[in-house]
């Protein structure tokens, strides 16, 4: 059986410090989760023009939506610091790029993964690049309807780029009642491919069903304090709950077995003492 993959989704949580986006790459390691992720995009490209303006209460003062995008984002000598702690900490890390120029930019780290952000899913011309790039891809599916879903795989098997779709639900967070992960095992058997989980919910059970319903892939925000500022920190795991799913979910696999019936040499003891006939 493939082990169960587990993605720290960073995305925005580190609020454009890479200090603290180096302690959530750390946490990641010590909870035994493999991969992290980051998100990338020009805010000139990716902002509204109806929001640019809007204004935004923030931890460095009132700004608006646009300034707040910039300040946040990370430069070039960011993600060169991210690369170079990642290979130290033995993980990997990899981003959703939300544009084609961030998307170029990406390719020079020369990343093992790639990820399509549920609100990309109907970019088509963003999934032609990230597929021709034959990177393995988790394609979230927050957002969309099945054929949106359908539009996206057709472009990924036309460039032959392996890939995961991923069971989202993008509210943030996500309700119980909302989560509707039995859509899993429909996905299975819908679309015939590999399936993951990608959850916004506040618990870590959902999570841990998830996997028991066939997700291959479990992916989770994390912050290092679910109080601190920003739009995605409600919806993340903090250190403890990372280590909780990490465990739960090797658990999982220890437990499963390979599903055929076997009389093992304890039971062989243990029936001897019973058997009077």
């Amino acid at each position: 059986m493939r082990k169960i993959f587990l993605i720290g989704e960073i995305g925005i949580n580190h609020n454009g410090d890479i200090e603290i986006a180096k302690k959530l790459i750390e946490n990641a390691k010590i909870a035994g989760f493999d991969a992290v992720k980051f998100q990338k995009r020009d805010p000139v490209i990716t902002t509204p023009d109806n929001i640019k303006n809007q204004p935004r209460s923030t931890p460095w003062g009132n700004t608006t939506y646009f300034e707040y995008k910039k300040k946040i984002e990370f430069k070039k000598k960011h993600f060169d610091k991210i690369d170079r702690f990642c290979k130290k900490m033995k993980i990997h890390w990899f981003a959703s790029p939300w544009d084609l120029e961030s998307n170029k930019f990406l390719k020079q780290y020369k990343l093992k993964y790639n990820k399509v952000a549920s609100a990309m899913l109907t970019n088509l011309k963003l999934l032609e690049e990230i597929s021709k790039q034959k990177r393995y891809t988790f394609i979230s599916t927050g957002m969309s309807t099945e054929k949106d879903i359908i539009k996206a795989l057709k472009i990924f098997k036309k460039n032959k780029c392996k890939f995961m779709l991923m069971h989202c639900v993008s509210s943030y967070p996500a309700k119980d009642n909302q989560l509707n992960l039995n859509y899993i095992k429909t996905m299975k058997k819908k679309f015939r491919c590999d399936v993951g989980y990608s959850g916004h919910e506040i618990s870590v059970s959902p999570s841990l069903m998830a996997a028991c319903l066939g997700a291959q892939a479990i992916e989770r925000h994390i912050t290092l304090d679910r109080t601190m500022w920003g739009t995605d920190q409600s919806a993340s795991l903090e250190l403890n709950g990372m280590k909780l799913l990490a465990e739960f979910i090797r658990k999982f696999e220890e437990c499963q077995g390979s599903g055929i019936k076997k009389f093992n040499d304890l039971e062989k003891k243990m029936l001897k003492k019973f058997k009077y006939w």
